[in-house]
C-alpha cells in the first residue's frame, strides 16, 4: 500500500484557510448580532419618542387635575412605562411627558392652549351692555362678529365720519356676557406671585455676579427676586426663570428675554425692546414704541381690590398701554373689576396685535388687531370727549391671525401645542 506525503507548505495553507474561514463566519455572526442589537435598540429608541408624544396627546385630550402625574396606559410589557404630568408656565400650561423603556428615558415638555376653530373664528365679542357698537373713521372689522342686541351703527368724532363701504365686513351674531377664561386660569395669575416662596434659595439668581442665565425647563425653576425695582439692562435670559418684584421691573432694549416670565405689580418696556416672555402685573404694563413681542408672549393684568392708587383725589385704575410701532404676537389679558369711563386697555395707532386681546372692561383701539378680542365695551378719547362703545380708525381682522395659533384657555375648546420647550 502506498501513502501520499504531503508536504508541511500544504498543511499549513489549509489550516491557514479554514481559519480565515471561520474568522469570516463568526465576525459575520458578530456582524448580523450586533446589527439586529442596535435595530433593537434603534427601534427602542423611537418607541420611547413617539410614546412621549402620545403622552403630550393625551394630555391634550383628556383632562386631568393640575400639577398631578398620571401614568398612561401603553398595553404592552411591564417594561415601558409613560407618565404625564401637568402645570402652569404663565399663562399657558406646561405638559411634560417621560416615557421609558428599559433603560431607554426621553422627556418631552410643551406649552398648550386652545386652538383656533377651522371655521367661523371669533373677530370681535362684545358683551351686550345695552349699546350699539359705533364704529368711525377708517375702522374695519373681518370676521364673525357677536355684537349688542342693538348692533351696529354709523358715527361722528370731530367732524370724521365712517368710510368704509360696509359696517362689518363678515357674519353678525348677538352677544350676551362676555365669555369667562375658567376659574383655573384666574387662579394660576394670582398665585404667580407667590411661587418664589416655595423655592430654596440655591436656586436664586444673583444679577451682580452675572448678566447672564440660561436655565432648561427639565431643571427647576430658578428665580430673580428683590423687593425694589429691579432693571433688566445688557442682560440675557433665557429658560426656565422667573424675575419678580414687589414694586417694578423696567425691561431696556439692550437686554435679552426669553421664554421667561416677569412678575411685579408695575412693568414697563422701553423703546425698542424685542424678546419672547410673559409678563405679569397688578397695577400697570406700559410697552414703549417700536417694541417687538414674539409669539408665545403675554401681557396680563390681573387688577387687585388694593390696586387702584389715589393720586390727587382721583383714583387711578390699573392699566395695559401699548404704544406707537409696537408688535405683539400673542395674547393681551386684562381682569379687572373697578368700573369707569376710561380705556384699561389701550393700544395706539400703529401697533400691531397677532393673536388675542381679552378685556373685561374697556378697550380703546386705534391700531390693529390680527386675531380676535373679547371685551365688555369700546372707548374712545378724542377732542377732550369720551365716546362709548365707539371704534376709531381700529382694526380686527381674524382671518390674518395664523391657524396654527395657540392662544387663551377658553372652556370647551380643543386644545394645541404653542410651542416645544427645551
Amino acid at each position: 500500500m502506498m501513502f501520499l506525503k504531503l508536504k508541511a507548505g500544504a498543511l499549513q495553507l489549509t489550516m491557514f484557510v479554514v481559519v480565515v474561514i471561520a474568522l469570516l463566519l463568526a465576525a459575520f455572526i458578530l456582524l448580523i448580532h450586533t446589527h439586529k442589537t442596535f435595530k433593537t435598540q434603534t427601534d427602542f429608541v423611537i418607541e420611547t419618542v413617539n410614546n412621549a408624544d402620545k403622552g403630550i396627546h393625551h394630555a391634550l385630550n383628556n383632562d386631568f387635575r393640575l400639577n398631578d402625574t398620571i401614568s398612561v396606559s401603553l398595553n404592552d410589557q411591564d417594561y415601558k412605562t409613560l407618565k404625564v404630568h401637568q402645570d402652569y408656565w404663565g399663562l399657558f400650561k406646561k405638559v411634560t411627558a417621560v416615557s421609558k423603556i428599559k433603560t431607554k428615558v426621553f422627556k418631552k415638555i410643551a406649552l398648550t392652549g386652545t386652538a383656533q376653530p377651522e371655521i367661523n373664528r371669533t373677530a370681535l365679542y362684545l358683551q351686550d351692555n345695552n349699546r350699539p357698537l359705533v364704529v368711525v373713521g377708517h375702522t374695519k372689522i373681518e370676521g364673525v362678529v357677536y355684537l349688542p342686541k342693538q348692533g351696529v351703527r354709523t358715527g361722528n368724532i370731530s367732524g370724521h365720519s365712517y368710510y368704509g363701504e360696509h359696517l362689518i365686513y363678515g357674519t353678525e351674531r348677538t352677544s350676551s356676557q362676555l365669555p369667562k377664561l375658567p376659574l383655573e386660569t384666574h387662579e394660576q395669575i394670582k398665585s404667580i406671585a407667590h411661587i418664589y416662596k416655595g423655592v430654596d434659595s440655591e436656586y436664586f439668581l444673583d444679577l451682580n455676579k452675572s448678566r447672564t442665565y440660561q436655565n432648561s425647563f427639565y431643571s427647576p425653576l430658578q428665580v430673580i427676586y428683590d423687593p425694589s425695582i429691579i432693571n433688566l439692562s445688557e442682560i440675557s435670559l433665557t429658560g426656565h426663570i422667573l424675575v419678580q418684584s414687589e414694586t417694578k421691573i423696567v425691561v431696556d432694549a439692550s437686554s435679552k428675554l426669553r421664554d421667561v416670565v416677569l412678575m411685579a405689580p408695575k412693568i414697563e418696556l422701553t423703546n425698542y425692546v424685542e424678546g419672547t416672555f410673559q409678563a405679569f402685573a397688578t397695577k400697570e404694563i406700559i410697552v414703549g414704541n417700536n417694541c417687538k413681542l414674539n409669539y408665545p408672549s403675554a401681557l396680563v393684568l390681573k387688577e387687585e381690590n388694593s390696586t387702584t392708587e389715589v393720586v390727587g383725589n382721583i383714583k387711578e385704575t390699573p392699566f395695559i398701554k401699548i404704544q406707537k410701532g409696537t408688535k405683539i404676537k400673542g395674547a393681551i389679558t386684562y381682569l379687572g373689576s373697578t368700573k369707569n369711563y376710561k380705556s384699561q386697555v389701550f393700544i395706539d395707532e400703529g401697533a400691531s396685535i397677532t393673536g388675542e386681546v381679552y378685556c373685561n372692561k374697556n378697550l380703546e383701539l386705534l391700531g390693529n388687531v390680527y386675531g380676535s378680542v373679547y371685551t365688555a365695551g369700546f372707548v374712545a378719547n378724542q377732542s377732550g370727549s369720551v365716546y362709548q362703545n365707539h371704534i376709531y380708525n381700529g382694526t380686527i381682522e381674524v382671518d390674518k391671525l395664523p391657524q396654527e395659533y395657540i392662544g387663551l384657555p377658553f372652556k370647551n375648546t380643543k386644545k394645541g401645542i404653542a410651542k416645544w420647550l427645551y
